[in-house]
């Protein structure tokens, strides 16, 4: 992923790059020598992580400000790109939320919205980012799921884990279709990581009650995603503490493991 002193540095495009995971990925991704193109929702804080990238590693950072739930803001964000002499090497699909409450509690509105951001706009850049990467011979994408998505659905924000589930699935076929064209591909799968995502959804509270063996940083979980993404791998969960939970309920017989997620999803979520 780094580059050498003789070829310009590859570009990367992280979205959701204005906080958390995001925010986490793009200094990870300056450390190690990339140039970024960031965009969110938010110009002011997206131009203060530039600013911030810019004086640790002189890093060059493009910022286009972009809302995912408008279903016309893929498309534009690469033609800007595009017009900016910018080849995307490096995508960080990262941008996401979560919907709180119980399916019928929001508008329909809300989850067409959580829908376009979740899943339709990160296989839309994959489509069309992916053929230059091949064409060059090298690209690389990580799509941030969650090990919501490997475990049984819970109430409350019920179309989260569906979406990462999605994800997942999503990154093994375009690992496997990129098998030998110096394409990676990696669903990355965070457990509870320090970040604003429990503030935006409500669950602050809630979660905060959890261990803190439980959590991870941002920051590591871009470490260990870029990391395994380097490596080829086409899905890595985040922390050993993940893994085992992942592996422990992929033990249990399917209604038992739904049974202990039925108790438990009022620890984590929130289902007003």
């Amino acid at each position: 992923m780094p580059s050498t002193s003789s070829t310009p540095p590859h570009f990367a495009l992280v979205t959701g790059a204005s906080a958390g995971i995001g925010a986490a990925y793009a200094r990870e991704l300056a450390a190690r020598g990339c140039a970024l193109v960031l965009t969110a929702r938010r110009t002011d804080r997206l131009e203060e992580l530039a600013a911030e990238l810019k004086g640790r590693h002189g890093t060059r950072s493009e910022c286009i400000a972009a809302d995912l739930a408008d279903p016309a803001a893929p498309g534009t964000l690469c033609a800007e790109i595009e017009r900016r002499g910018i080849a995307i090497d490096i995508l960080i699909n990262n941008a996401g939320y979560g919907l709180p409450g119980h399916f019928t509690t929001p508008a329909w509105q809300s989850h067409l919205d959580f829908i376009q951001v979740m899943m339709t706009a990160p296989c839309e850049l994959v489509y069309k980012l992916l053929p230059g990467m091949q064409q060059r011979g090298y690209g690389r994408i990580a799509n941030i799921a969650s090990l919501a998505g490997h475990i049984p659905g819970s109430a409350g924000h019920t179309l989260y884990g569906a979406s990462k589930a999605f994800l997942i699935k999503f990154s093994q076929s375009l690992a496997s279709e990129n098998l030998g064209r110096g394409v990676h591909v990696c669903a990355v799968c965070p457990g509870f990581t320090y970040s604003e995502f429990h503030d935006v959804t409500g669950t602050r509270g809630v979660v905060s009650q959890m261990p803190k063996w439980m959590w991870l940083s941002a920051a590591e979980v871009a470490r260990q995603g870029l990391d395994a993404l380097e490596r080829g791998e086409a899905v890595h969960v985040t922390g050993r503490v993940n893994r085992a939970i992942k592996a422990l309920l992929k033990l249990m017989p399917d209604r038992m493991a739904l049974r202990v997620i039925q108790k438990r999803s009022k620890n984590f979520r929130n289902q007003d």
